[in-house]
């Protein structure tokens, strides 16, 4: 027997999850929290985020020491330590470890930008682009380090600057050797010299690189310049590295 939504058709195998699915269409959140002002239409979506007050986190990494609040983002996060990345572009050869991550990767390819700087012409392509484009006309930077007082723009930023200055922590691992790394994109790129993906091509030679400068560096041998432009201003650099460095004498 199956029971179909009156409103999408949608057909379902029970009528606890029509009903379920109902909530879509009308709106209903009969769980709330106790805490805040937050509710929603599931009870398994209310105990994960009741974890935010009570801090719990029973969902651990077997690789390094990091926990989460639900299994979900244990699972995203696993793929830091495998370099697996199921989401693949339709257009070119980039592959990504979460969904959202691919649906900002097409952007590069048609050119959207939907997040808009309310204060000058500069759009982005994500949102937290524009979130740490946004301090470099408030100066604002609401992340501050409580060993030596230092601030940042983002969260990030903070992570980073407390694994590399004091504590030394390298979180993300490599499962094949013993490399460790203060940033999960640092493990990505290193897990290439294990399983020989080369996904930057030169579109002269049969060239292909593991890392988007080493592909740079290589288009000089053809008298070509790939330019990385600066989205706030109109600098171009020849090295996404430079390009990087300049961007920071906007966002700190």
């Amino acid at each position: 027997m199956s029971f179909q939504c009156d409103v999408c058709h949608a057909v379902f195998a029970s009528k606890k999850t029509l009903k379920r699915h109902l909530m879509i269409h009308t709106g209903e959140k009969p769980y709330k929290c106790s805490e805040c002002s937050v509710a929603y239409s599931r009870l398994g979506s209310l105990k994960i985020h009741m974890r935010t007050h009570t801090g719990e986190r029973p969902y651990k990494c077997t690789v390094c020491s990091t926990a989460f609040s639900d299994s979900g983002t244990l699972k995203t996060h696993m793929r830091t330590h495998t370099g697996e990345k199921p989401y693949k572009c339709s257009i070119c050869s980039a592959a990504c470890s979460q969904a959202g991550r691919l649906k900002i990767h097409m952007r590069t390819h048609t050119g959207e930008r939907p997040y808009k700087c309310a204060v000058c012409s500069a759009a982005f392509s994500e949102s937290g682009s524009l979130r740490r484009h946004m301090g470099s006309h408030t100066r604002e930077r609401p992340y501050r380090c409580i060993i030596c007082s230092a601030a940042f723009l983002s969260s990030g930023n903070l992570k980073e600057h407390l694994r590399r200055i004091h504590s030394g922590e390298k979180p993300y691992k490599c499962t094949v050797c013993s490399a460790a790394f203060f940033r999960s994109q640092c493990l990505r790129i290193h897990i290439r010299t294990h399983t020989g993906e080369r996904p930057y091509k030169c579109i002269i030679c049969s060239g292909a690189f593991s890392r988007s400068g080493s592909l740079v560096r290589h288009m000089k041998t053809h008298n070509c310049e790939i330019s990385y432009k600066c989205t706030i201003c109109s600098a171009a650099f020849s090295e996404s590295r430079k390009l990087k460095s300049h961007v920071k004498s906007h966002t700190g």
